[in-house]
């Protein structure tokens, strides 16, 4: 006969210690991102926890967690290091990224004139945000590389966003996360900061006179130019570039 008896529930995971593992595991990404911490960095969780004030349980599940994503790795008998950079994944998710935001470009122009127009859903009021932040004189622009790099991520994900397929902009965004670490030694020169304005002025120019092949082949390159860039990138830049971020 079965029993009746109900089976025990493990008790649950207390939410002040879920809730901080969350920040721990924030804060670590954002250090990872910022080259606070770069690839080869070793550290041991007691110096996280006396760094960040929380104890060693939130910090432990933080740390799984980031090593489940590839960031870190746990060392034998000495602490967790950073893991380098897979270059090769890179080059797969820039890709991706580029099949991704072309597809989205030619969505953006379908969806304003032509046949089938009617099926596709664009935000037009997403774009125009864009257009308020990249079509500017060049007195107006910004030379912060830290900005720029954080506008130039919203650039290509609202492109995918206002195309209106959610799937679509599911997967960039995950792409997103996954490549933002070393994206952002792209605009640590001057000069790629300027590319970038000119580049993202004429693929909004291409989107809003429903040129779809333009747009795709103005983004392909600028995507491309952004891909060969970060093949030049070696351990000096990251140490670089964590020492200007510091500054």
């Amino acid at each position: 006969m079965q029993s009746l008896t109900p089976t025990p529930t493990p008790p649950a995971e207390p939410t002040a210690y879920r809730s901080r593992a969350d920040e721990v595991y924030a804060q670590l990404k954002r250090d990872v991102g910022e080259f606070t911490l770069v690839p080869g960095d070793r550290f041991t969780e007691n110096e996280i926890s006396e760094r960040l004030g929380v104890s060693r349980t939130p910090v432990r599940q933080a740390l799984i967690r980031l090593q489940q994503e590839g960031y870190v790795e746990v060392l034998f008998r000495s602490g967790w290091r950073v893991l380098p950079f897979n270059f090769e994944q890179f080059e797969q998710l820039y890709d991706l990224r580029m099949v991704l935001e072309t597809t989205a470009a030619h969505r953006l122009c379908e969806g304003g004139a032509g046949a089938g127009a009617a099926h596709i859903q664009i935000d037009h009021a997403l774009l125009e945000e864009l257009v308020a932040i990249w079509l500017v004189p060049v007195a107006q622009r910004s030379t912060d590389g830290i900005a720029v790099a954080r506008w130039d991520e919203e650039f290509h994900c609202a492109l995918v966003r206002a195309a209106g397929n959610t799937e679509m902009a599911r997967v960039h965004s995950d792409v997103t996360e996954r490549i933002r670490i070393i994206r952002r030694l792209d605009f640590t020169k001057q000069a790629r900061i300027t590319a970038t304005y000119e580049e993202h002025a004429k693929i909004l120019k291409a989107i809003r006179s429903h040129r779809g092949d333009q747009a795709a082949m103005l983004l392909r390159a600028h995507i491309q130019s952004s891909q060969a860039e970060v093949r030049k990138i070696t351990l000096h830049q990251v140490h670089v570039a964590r020492q200007a971020a510091a500054g």
